[in-house]
């Protein structure tokens, strides 16, 4: 697969400047890249680069043109540019590219054209593929789920009844969507289960890394907006509301029936308490722990750097006397208001 630089400048709204006629065939990076290669300049600490890529063609601004050798595409946002030409020479196959024989499938699914079944899969009755739904080899789609047109799913990916994923969505390997949330009564020390009675409904353009967990509600609906992309990993508990466009990375942990605003960014082991509310727009840093309500969009952190462990030490030992000190300033400051007085 290759194209001329001409139509990739049309694809993805950029100018040429140079040989139009460049045939590029993948993407590196500028200090990688080879003859029929594309590379990209998003940083502007490593414009010297520039000077000495062997890239047939660069993606850059206009300001960064005047240090350019050799080919480019032109544009205002040089990393957007970056994604749409990897969109344009991705080369990763299809979940599935026909109904494979070995696949179970019960009486009563509805089938979409061009829906293709991997190898083991196991759909269930009442289930509704639109038209070219791929489904992984291994997967499991239960009763009455409907997954919306387009979307794909790799391989062993688990959703359970009822579960609703919407259009144009992508699921990655070992990910479970609608398992029972974590709910159940205490009675006298012992656990007695409450079943979940909800379900899971994802928007559409909704991208779901590999081994997350999105649990079921208790009796209203886990609603993953459109346009959330969520990573690696991930646990999001029973009832929780996550609004359009926000971007979950791996290893967080929301708790059940906390709501999301539209627009956030949560960063990595980043945990959210239960039963809050976040407003749209909030930024949250690596390892943040949020425990109350948020109402003001800004950024937040509250993880720990890591440090020299005789300095950590020391520092967890003051730490520990913090009350103590607080008390004897407290003590301080009200002599010194004595004296004055």
């Amino acid at each position: 697969m290759s194209y001329i630089l001409a139509d990739i400048a049309k694809k993805i709204g950029a100018a040429v400047i140079g040989d139009e006629q460049c045939e590029i065939s993948s993407i590196a990076t500028l200090t990688s890249a080879t003859s029929g290669q594309i590379a990209f300049l998003a940083n502007s600490k490593y414009s010297a680069q520039l000077a000495t890529t062997q890239a047939s063609a660069v993606i850059i601004t206009k300001a960064q043109t005047n240090l350019c050798q050799t080919n480019a595409l032109v544009m205002d946002n040089p990393y957007m540019g970056y994604a749409l030409v990897a969109q344009l020479l991705d080369t990763t196959p299809n979940p599935a590219n026909s109904i494979h024989p070995s696949a179970v499938i019960a009486d009563g699914v509805t089938l979409g054209k061009g829906v293709t079944i991997g190898a083991n899969a196991v759909i269930e009755t009442g289930v509704n593929l639109a038209d070219g739904v791929s489904i992984g080899a291994g997967s499991f789609i239960g009763i009455a789920a409907q997954i919306g047109a387009h979307s794909s799913l790799w391989s062993n990916v688990s959703i359970y009844h009822g579960v609703v994923i919407g259009e144009q969505c992508l699921v990655h390997a070992n990910t479970v969507i609608g398992a029972d949330g974590f709910g159940y009564a205490n009675n006298k020390g012992s656990w007695v289960k409450i079943p979940q009675l909800g379900t899971v409904i994802i928007g559409d353009n909704v991208e779901i890394g590999a081994s997350t967990t999105i649990d079921r509600g208790a009796l209203g609906n886990t609603i993953i907006k459109n346009g959330v992309i969520l990573d690696n990993q991930i646990q999001i508990a029973h009832n929780v509301v996550i609004g359009e466009n926000t971007a979950i990375a791996a290893c967080s942990v929301i708790a059940g029936s906390t709501e999301i605003g539209k627009n956030c960014v949560i960063a990595g082991l980043v945990g959210i308490n239960g039963h809050i509310n976040i407003t749209d727009g909030c930024v949250f840093t690596g390892m943040t722990m949020v425990t109350k309500a948020i109402s003001e969009p800004s950024v937040f952190s509250s993880g720990m750097p890591c440090q020299p462990n005789k300095e950590w030490h020391k520092n967890n030992a003051r730490i520990k006397k913090l009350e103590s000190l607080t008390k004897r300033l407290m003590t301080v400051e009200k002599d010194i208001d004595a004296l004055k007085s």
